[in-house]
């Protein structure tokens, strides 16, 4: 992906936390899964200075599946993948505690918030409602229903993921 450059001082540590989190992502929930922890994995080596430049890569690691599986409700079992946070957790051979601590951290350094549509499984985003929803002209409406004109605007605005008219939405 063009979104996974990664400075070269960070090159080593970013390759040590995605092989990780390429094998448990890839043997244990989706390739969706893979390719999100890859781009968040390279977006906090780019930061400066970069969390990642101290702790363990199996931590980050964790920490990262971790933060993104609360976000795409991982833990919950009425969705697919699942798994419990516990057994994630010892995927990684971190403590739970570890894994929800730089979840946590990670979340405060790149302000995610619930449904963040730059985090969200893209098999997902049409699903969740509560991404359409915004405010236009005081009043809150799915953008999905709104015309072309105004997805554009909120799309350019990085509100949206993407303009659904596009998609026939």
């Amino acid at each position: 992906m063009s979104d996974n450059k990664v400075p070269e001082k960070m090159r080593d540590i970013y390759d040590a936390i995605v092989a990780l989190t390429d094998q448990i992502c890839g043997q244990h929930l989706s390739q969706e899964y893979v390719d999100l922890s890859r781009k968040m994995a390279a977006t906090l080596a780019r930061k400066r200075p970069s969390p990642l430049a101290s702790g363990r890569a199996k931590t980050w690691a964790a920490g990262i599946v971790y933060a993104l599986g609360q976000i795409n409700f991982l833990f919950d079992k009425t969705q697919t993948p699942y798994i419990s946070a516990r057994d994630l957790c010892a995927l990684f051979d971190v403590s739970q505690n570890s894994a929800s601590a730089k979840a946590k951290q990670i979340r405060n350094a790149l302000r995610i918030h619930l449904l963040d549509h730059n985090w969200l499984r893209p098999s997902q985003l049409a699903e969740h409602t509560a991404v359409w929803l915004v405010s236009v002209n005081g009043y809150i409406v799915d953008i999905r229903s709104m015309p072309r004109y105004i997805q554009e605007k909120a799309y350019l605005k990085g509100i949206i993921p993407y303009v659904p008219a596009d998609r026939g939405e």
